[in-house]
């Protein structure tokens, strides 16, 4: 299964609210590593049958997002930062792979 199978280069734009096709590359590269963190937590999408749980979706969305927007490892900026309610952890919480 390709990542455009789970979720399209024209769906993250819109997810994003980006018209334009100038980061096309970058949202893309963006997709692909969310999609590997994403299954680094919770298996194969491969292992999935039918369709992916939309929690999963959203959590790669939000993910995906999440990269394009902060291209940097450290953040600076005004105020604190918190994560947002009902975010990543939360939905693929229920699909995590628990290793001991």
């Amino acid at each position: 299964m390709d990542t455009s199978d789970i979720v399209s280069l024209a769906e993250i734009k819109a997810h994003l609210n980006i018209t334009d096709n100038d980061d096309d590359t970058l949202l893309t590269d963006a997709l692909e590593a969310a999609r590997r963190h994403v299954e680094a937590w919770c298996g194969s999408f491969d292992e999935i049958e039918g369709a992916a749980p939309q929690d999963l979706v959203e959590a790669l969305k939000q993910l995906a997002g999440h990269f394009y927007e902060n291209r940097e490892a450290t953040f600076t900026g005004q105020g604190s930062v918190s994560e947002v309610p009902f975010g990543f952890h939360d939905l693929i919480g229920p699909h995590r792979k628990w290793e001991f």
